[in-house]
């Protein structure tokens, strides 16, 4: 064990640069999985927690006010409900802005869907004007128990007594109103009811809806909103950065299992006759196995653990959600044997990976065999040897030549290394894609940047145009969203009119051709799934008690609700509906205009009639993958420079024997050097034109993926543009050229009884 122990002491202080690269790189990948498994933890017990807590409801049914909701409670399969409750659609203001919401009824807590109180108390008769308000919807208007909140255009006023965490979808500005709960005298004028059904499976869900349409009738069906709609929801952007971590994490694990494997396989070839040695004074297989073993495991426990404990210890102080993400899951029941798992998973793989190669040490002879005068695949080219014939300097032949004349141990050299540039060019395709989101949203479904209500003093003629008469709109779009039920009439989706048809709305198509004539419409990858329909199929729903048949011509990107969207024309709506008013507006800007400024001039001139929002842009959510990714591209960039070294002291000590050759042809020092850094740049190159072609359409494929598993469908993915990828690749050359500069130099100016030494 001693002179084991002093085996690997000695060759730590050999290749110090490489084991601490090895132990930095293994410390971020296991943080990588860390934060992975504290995102995905955090994307879905918070919501999980509080729809346990408060008894969810696994079905949400929107009716019309005179529907007999009470007769849900017995059908089958229905444990308990909630309501029904009345319900009135309302504009509450308040100094932190204006927000459209959906008022409840009730004089008692309910016992299903329960809302969980976060400050101030529930409803009580004392206060006959006090509301709770739903957390994100108190978030966003800036409110707080004790705060009074407006009604605009009358001289309703409430007072806020509760906060409260609901498991219901969440409010979202200008899509999906907020909830509050309020005393049934303040709902005087219901223009629906609301009904929660808690069921004893939740996998009939879908069964559930079905039988409550049929119960009242497809007619008196507003929306429905399932538990996993609100789960899907309440995960939203979390669960992707998890998703992102988990994969780049786990590559990044393997590719730093084959540069540790590179690494000792290497070294066992350049230490033969000391592993010889090492056998002929006593040393076992087994023992000669350990030396590599013990070595390279310390390097892994060493990062392993270090990556744990900076996780534990700091993970909850990074700003943002990651920081957020951290502190909830340190909180969770599994999370001590996460950060137990993860780290002793990563040592192990790294530990697998370097048995294998270490088990190639054991096999070694005791007594050494004579090396071969002139390795058969050593020869010079005819190529080469033109080249050499046409003044080609020598050094960059010889070079080519000792980078690719041993293929098995050269493709396997530039398969190390073409791994962690392959998941650099992944990385960098999620960067660009993300800026896309940002720098041109109408090419992912979001050409407005404003949505806009109009109150009803406002027609539709005086909204559009006090709307377009500001200098920096562009077009002020009418238009009208509602739910319709699908066939089978198992779940709603969002029906939508946007535009004219003289003035169309301009959605981002990523199939097919825009809605132009009649009962056309382009849809969303989550709506073709939904309904196992493709772009040609007609479809037929049911908004309220009228059919409304379309013929999908177009296959739109939507980011939002899930992709479950199908959209047309108003004019095509209204030949259905001729008393559909538009709902709001969809206002577009001149390119460079500032949407928050020109959303306080609409306002303003508004005068209290226009509820203004800006339009939220999913990359909002993405904003921490930037720092994800930087953070990943420098783990890979370690264990490139792991496999870099490996590659550079590989040819190195293989070239010794050819050092006496060359100086015997008349090659000086220079360039001997020359040849070795030539060869490493060749390897360095080889690996970033194969980790281009097959980065660049594997990253392009789960972009796509992750679209349209999402719902938002394929064709969002932007690749990077050629002159990063060509400074990605110069950067990969020239670092390996300058990494390989130093030690090559060294060993062109060894003396000659040591290169005699090593040829021996």
């Amino acid at each position: 064990m001693r002179a084991t122990l002093r085996w690997a002491h000695s060759d730590l202080r050999t290749h110090r640069g490489e084991a601490l690269f090895l132990v930095l790189a293994t410390a971020g990948i296991v943080v990588s999985l860390l934060l992975a498994t504290a995102l995905f933890g955090y994307a879905t017990n918070p919501w999980q927690r509080v729809f346990t807590q408060a008894h969810g409801a696994h079905v949400t049914l929107h009716t019309t006010a005179s529907a007999d909701a009470d007769r849900l409670a017995g059908l089958d399969g229905v444990r308990s409900v909630a309501g029904p409750y009345p319900t009135s659609s309302l504009t509450l203001a308040s100094q932190g802005g204006r927000a459209s919401v959906e008022v409840r009824g009730t004089r008692d807590r309910p016992e299903v869907g329960r809302p969980i109180l976060t400050s101030g108390h529930w409803l009580d008769p004392a206060t006959p004007d006090g509301v709770v308000l739903e957390s994100d919807l108190a978030r966003a208007l800036l409110t707080a128990p004790g705060d009074t909140l407006t009604v605009p255009g009358t001289a309703r006023q409430f007072t806020v007594v509760g906060v409260v965490d609901s498991a219901e979808p969440r409010f979202r500005p200008g899509e999906r109103a907020g909830l509050v709960w309020a005393l049934p005298s303040a709902v005087p004028d219901p223009d629906g009811q609301v009904i929660g059904l808690r069921l004893a499976d939740p996998g009939d869900t879908g069964y559930a809806v079905q039988r409550a349409v049929t119960e009242l009738g497809a007619g008196a069906i507003g929306e429905v909103a399932t538990w996993q709609q609100a789960r899907a929801e309440a995960q939203g952007d979390n669960r992707l950065l998890g998703q992102v971590l988990g994969l780049f994490g786990l590559g990044a694990l393997v590719a730093a299992g084959f540069a540790v494997h590179g690494a000792i396989t290497t070294r066992i070839r350049g230490h033969l006759r000391d592993i010889s040695v090492l056998k002929a004074i006593g040393f076992t297989p087994g023992q000669v196995v350990r030396v590599f073993l013990i070595q390279h495991l310390g390097y892994a426990l060493l990062g392993a653990v270090a990556a744990a404990a900076l996780t534990e210890a700091l993970g909850g102080f990074v700003p943002g959600r990651l920081g957020d993400a951290v502190g909830v899951w340190q909180g969770l029941p599994g999370h001590t044997a996460a950060l137990f798992v993860v780290p002793v998973g990563a040592v192990l793989f790294i530990g697998a990976t370097t048995g294998l190669a270490a088990w190639r040490a054991g096999r070694v002879p005791p007594v050494p065999v004579p090396r071969p005068a002139a390795a058969p695949a050593g020869r010079l080219s005819g190529a080469a040897r033109r080249a050499l014939g046409t003044r080609v300097p020598p050094a960059l032949v010889l070079g080519w030549h000792k980078a690719f004349t041993r293929r098995p141990r050269s493709l396997g050299a530039v398969a190390r290394l073409a791994l962690p540039l392959l998941l650099i060019v992944v990385a960098l395709s999620a960067w660009t894609t993300i800026d896309r989101f940002h720098s041109a949203p109408e090419r992912i479904g979001l050409p407005a940047a404003l949505s806009v209500r109009a109150d009803a003093s406002l027609d539709d003629g005086e909204a559009r145009e006090l709307l377009e008469s500001d200098p920096q709109v562009v077009a002020a779009h009418p238009g009208v969203e509602v739910a319709a039920l699908v066939p089978g009439q198992t779940a709603t989706i969002a029906l939508r009119g946007y535009g004219t048809h003289e003035d169309p709305y301009p959605f981002a198509l990523a199939e097919g051709r825009s809605a132009h004539g009649p009962d056309e419409a382009v849809a969303g990858q989550g709506l073709l799934d939904l309904l196992h329909v493709r772009v040609g199929d007609w479809v037929r729903m049911t908004v309220g008690d009228r059919p409304q048949i379309l013929h999908i011509v177009g296959r739109s990107i939507e980011p939002e609700n899930a992709g479950r969207v199908i959209s047309t024309s108003l004019d095509t709506l209204r030949a259905n509906d001729p008393e559909m008013r538009p709902g709001h507006y969809q206002v577009r800007l001149e390119p460079g205009a500032d949407p928050a400024e020109v959303a306080a001039r609409l306002a303003a001139q508004g005068r209290g009639h226009l509820d203004v929002h800006t339009v939220a842009n999913p990359a909002d959510g993405l904003s921490p993958l930037r720092a994800v990714v930087l953070g990943l591209v420098a783990v890979l960039a370690l264990i490139g420079l792991v496999e870099l070294l490996t590659a550079i002291g590989g040819t190195v000590r293989e070239g010794e024997r050819d050092l006496l050759a060359l100086k015997a042809v008349g090659l000086s020092p220079r360039q001997i050097t020359a040849v070795t850094v030539t060869a490493t740049a060749g390897t360095a190159l080889a690996a970033v034109l194969l980790a281009t072609a097959l980065g660049l359409p594997l990253a392009h494929w789960l972009i796509d993926a992750q679209g349209r598993s999402s719902g938002i469908g394929a064709g969002i993915a932007r690749l990077p543009s050629p002159a990063l990828l060509v400074l990605l690749g110069t950067a990969a050359v020239l670092g390996a050229a300058a990494l390989a500069a130093v030690p090559a130099a060294r060993a062109a100016r060894r003396r000659l009884a040591d290169t005699l030494s090593a040829v021996a």
